[in-house]
């Protein structure tokens, strides 16, 4: 009887150990290899400021000129774009951004407060949640005439071009344009700001609250 069930038992742990093929791949199926990364994946991952930027010099009112940005709400209404300034006070660590624009055919001003971080030329503006998260960083400027500024949240980008004036040289919109495209931003999601038409004053106010909604397309 013994003899029995020890030949039962190596029966059965041979059979265990020559399971089929198929089940031996289902148990260990391999980690599919990750997709690779576009170029421009990559150069938005190495994004960084210019090098030696004095946030302080971009204290005062800039004009919001062009945006390279696949935001959604400027895909739908990209047409519909309207003039909008964007005054930084830097106050310490902070910098308030009021930004002006028309809503509803109303003035409305947007206000936002960036806070510094170690990287001269970076800012952050806290969201609710870490993927709300927002990182300012401005590429390029001569702090009198232009600025090109990026905003990153959640590995997308939008980039916006600024003039101390309603209008910047042309040498600096093909600057931009080329810059954007890098990103993946080409012609087919650059948007022109309207140059005239700016509010004098603002009708209604947005806090800090409510303008996280906003910082991609508006800031």
């Amino acid at each position: 009887m013994i003899r029995f069930w020890l030949r039962l038992f190596f029966v059965l742990a041979w059979l265990g150990f020559w399971e089929p093929a198929v089940a031996r791949k289902t148990r260990f199926k391999p980690t599919p290899p990750k997709p690779k990364k576009s170029e421009a994946e990559k150069a938005i991952e190495k994004l960084a400021p210019a090098q030696n930027i004095n946030i302080d010099q971009m204290s005062g009112k800039w004009y919001l000129l062009t945006v390279a940005s696949r935001c959604q709400n400027l895909l739908e209404s990209g047409f519909k774009v309207e003039s909008t300034t964007a005054t930084w006070t830097v106050t310490g660590a902070k910098v308030s951004v009021s930004t002006v624009r028309k809503l509803n055919f109303e003035c409305w001003e947007i206000k936002q407060n960036y806070m510094r971080t170690k990287t001269p030329g970076q800012l952050f503006l806290k969201g609710k949640r870490p993927a709300e998260n927002v990182d300012i960083m401005v590429l390029e400027t001569d702090y009198s005439s232009y600025a090109m500024v990026v905003f990153k949240r959640a590995g997308k980008i939008t980039m916006k071009l600024y003039g101390r004036s309603s209008e910047v040289p042309d040498n600096i919109v093909d600057k931009f344009e080329d810059r954007a495209k890098a990103f993946n931003l080409g012609l087919d999601v650059i948007f022109q700001y309207p140059d005239y038409g700016f509010c004098e004053s603002t009708e209604k106010v947005l806090g800090k609250s409510w303008s996280r909604l906003f910082v991609l397309t508006l800031a």
